[in-house]
């Protein structure tokens, strides 16, 4: 008699300058229920995260483990800046022990558009992700291994504008659709001559504003924010450098 393989369930969690965004994921990375949202509340400290979340998750199905993904430089299960709600007050917070301590479930975090990648990648070559929502954000990997992380949202692209200040939320709003979507082209060329990807995906709440992108250079879901939880768990490597 064979054994049974055991399934876990993963609550996964993406948070954002605008959204805080929850579910469950099934053993394959599917969403089992319907997500839950709700605006971000300000000012957003750690605590009110864990708080959020914990009030959300009661809702949910039942859960063995926990993925989070944080719009910011994590390394090691600590955020270590958090410039949409302040880096003082989350500066090298173990944000992973504490949900594991609120839950009493294990968690591992990682940057918000590294775990979009992992719900959007192939797998093959060198991909590259970049999220759109209220900032902008990066994820590079090869051949599905995650790469160093790089936070070129706040890498000058252009005079003294960053990438976050250049084709993020606020300029779209200040400038409009048509010179946005124009300076979010440049930003693909510039990154294409930066890591010579083979694909790019484009993610985040403003994505689906983007048209006529070129053939290397695939929008997705904003769902694949939580789906790719389900990597930080399934992924080698990944257990050593994130919690």
């Amino acid at each position: 008699m064979s054994e049974q393989t055991e399934v876990l369930k993963t609550l996964a969690i993406d948070v954002g300058g605008t959204g805080l965004k929850l579910d469950v994921l099934d053993d394959t990375g599917k969403m089992i229920v319907p997500r839950a949202r709700i605006d971000t509340p300000y000012p957003f400290t750690p605590d009110v995260l864990i708080d959020s979340a914990a009030k959300m998750a009661k809702d949910m199905p039942d859960f063995d483990r926990i993925s989070l993904g944080f719009p910011g430089f994590v390394r090691d299960g600590k955020v270590l800046t958090a410039p949409e709600f302040g880096t003082e007050k989350w500066a090298d917070f173990p944000l992973s022990d504490a949900l594991t301590k609120r839950f009493g479930k294990p968690a591992r975090i990682l940057n918000d558009a590294e775990v979009q990648g992992f719900g959007a990648i192939s797998g093959k070559g060198l991909e590259l992700v970049l999220t759109l929502g209220t900032g902008a954000g990066t994820a590079l990997y090869r051949d599905g291994q995650l790469m160093p992380h790089l936070e070129l949202a706040h890498h000058v692209i252009r005079k003294d504008m960053t990438y976050n200040e250049y084709v993020g939320d606020k300029a779209r709003r200040k400038i409009g659709k048509k010179r946005w979507a124009k300076r979010v082209a440049k930003t693909i060329d510039i990154l294409f001559d930066l890591v010579r990807y083979d694909r790019l995906y484009i993610g985040g709440g403003n994505a689906q504003r983007l048209k006529s992108l070129p053939d290397n250079v695939t929008t997705v879901s904003n769902d694949t924010g939580l789906t790719g939880g389900l990597r930080l768990w399934t992924s080698a490597g990944l257990s050593g450098t994130y919690k």
